[in-house]
């Protein structure tokens, strides 16, 4: 009963490709291996685009997505801060009129101006 041959691997890490294409031609069990190799290299050559395709339509994905919250995230700022009853009613829980800031009001809420 013969061996499998198991100088394949060490041959194709260590050695010149000239060493392993001459071992090849002699030793049937590493060009069956080598065969294999090969059509594992075709497929993936042959599914490569496909994955640098996918890696840059993700790229894009995340560009659009923080984007988007800085859009969202300034529009909400900017209501915020040129709104003041928004902006009271999340400090102090309600708007603030006049009279909480310490104004002189009259009796219908309006700045009292003395002559």
């Amino acid at each position: 009963m013969k061996d499998k041959c198991t100088k394949y691997e060490a041959l194709f890490t260590f050695r010149s490709e000239e060493e392993l294409l001459e071992h090849i031609k002699e030793c049937e069990d590493c060009r069956l291996e080598h065969e294999k190799m090969l059509k594992v290299s075709e497929l993936i050559q042959e599914a490569k685009p496909y994955y640098i395709e996918k890696r840059k339509n993700k790229a894009k994905i995340k560009a659009a997505c923080a984007l988007f919250m800085l859009m969202i995230s300034g529009t909400t700022l900017g209501l915020i801060n040129f709104n003041p009853d928004i902006s009271d009613t999340l400090k102090y829980g309600t708007t603030l009129s006049a009279e909480d800031l310490g104004l002189p009001v009259d009796s219908y809420g309006l700045i009292y101006i003395e002559d």
